[in-house]
């Protein structure tokens, strides 16, 4: 019995080896958008798969790719690429999609609305198998807010005419009292809750009586205390230049607008030289009087040493300073009495002018 055993368990040993021997094929590696739902685990040699793209994706050729298992286990290449379907992103959110105008199949717009709008219409929309959207973009609309009441010896205007019952988010209006009295806040709106602020108080405002200014005065105004909306105007002594409303108004606050403020003029501190003032070029003596109001520019002549031509740089007058450029040299008086004509304001202009330098120390009326 024992020799029949032996050859028994090497007959099952050959056997075994003869199977496994056999290659096989695995399940395909495939790329991105290729259908895989009927691709089987294992291949026997000489099958073959025919791939094509699933739905929502195009094939890079029209005709269908084949694959074959190989005797050494492996697959044959394929070079089939499967794309995604673009769906066109709306016309109105193209400002947001950073300069595309396409979304691949299964993508996904999230809408939302900004505060003080309520959407109407779907929050998402995602980009179907066939080029299209699953939901087109909602509206925004608007919340709508109550009439607002006016204030008890009052009246409301409204900034633009209001129809039926409601009026809408962000629309405004100003609260008025019957004079002389003045509402304890001037402004409402419809706010993005939909609510509207309770009406004002109306009461008796008086400001005190309006202040001088420097270098300035008021004018044709009753030196008094003043009523809400009173006003009174002001203006700059000669030479000096208003910087801010003229008028001012008494508010609600029982307070005054805010005052201007009168600007003193500059003198032009050389001595000698040549400057570009008023669409002019001057000599500094004919400067005639020394002064150059607020706000005005003055160029001086600096020299390009490498270069050996001049360059106008600009100051400008701010309330009684003008900085010099610090590349400016006032010349010396043999120069500039006997070689006038070697001064960086008569030479060759420069064909381009060296960066602004900054400005030396200011120099005030």
């Amino acid at each position: 019995m024992a020799p029949t055993l032996v050859l028994l368990l090497l007959s099952q040993v050959a056997l075994y080896t003869t199977v496994t021997s056999k290659k096989v094929c695995g399940r395909p590696s495939v790329t991105d958008g290729i259908d895989e739902l009927a691709l089987k685990r294992v291949y026997e040699v000489g099958e073959e798969v025919g791939l094509t793209c699933e739905q929502g994706y195009l094939p890079s050729t029209a005709t269908p790719r084949r694959m074959t298992c190989t005797a050494t286990g492996a697959w044959t290449q394929s070079d089939l690429t499967c794309s995604p379907k673009m769906c066109p992103i709306p016309k109105p959110l193209q400002p947001l999609a950073k300069g595309r105008t396409e979304a691949p199949f299964k993508s996904v717009l999230n809408f939302t609305c900004d505060d003080g709008y309520v959407m109407q219409g779907a929050n998402e929309s995602r980009c179907l198998h066939d080029g299209t959207w699953s939901n087109q973009p909602p509206l925004c609309k608007a919340v709508n807010c109550p009439i607002p009441r006016p204030p008890r010896d009052g009246k409301i205007v409204h900034d633009r005419q209001v129809t039926g019952t409601n009026t809408i988010f962000g629309q405004g209006w100003t609260y008025e009292c019957n004079s002389p009295k003045a509402p304890s806040y001037e402004r409402g709106s419809c706010k993005a809750d939909g609510s509207v602020p309770e009406p004002p108080v109306c009461q008796e405002v008086s400001c005190p009586i309006p202040a001088r200014i420097p270098n300035g005065f008021i004018t044709f105004a009753v030196m008094r205390p003043h009523g809400y909306k009173e006003k009174v105007k002001y203006a700059c002594n000669e030479h000096y230049v208003l910087d801010g409303e003229a008028e001012i108004q008494c508010k609600n606050t029982g307070n005054w607008s805010s005052q201007p403020v009168c600007r003193a003029p500059c003198t032009v501190g050389i001595k000698r030289g040549r400057i570009f003032y008023n669409a002019r070029k001057l000599w500094i003596a004919d400067l005639k009087p020394n002064r150059v109001l607020h706000g005005e520019h003055v160029a001086f002549y600096c020299l390009n040493k490498a270069d050996r031509c001049g360059y106008p740089v600009a100051s400008t007058c701010n309330d009684g300073i003008l900085p010099l450029p610090e590349c400016f040299e006032e010349p010396g008086k043999v120069v500039y009495t006997l070689k006038p004509k070697t001064l960086p304001s008569e030479i060759a202009m420069c064909t381009a002018s060296p960066p602004a330098s900054p400005t030396s120390p200011a120099r005030s009326a």
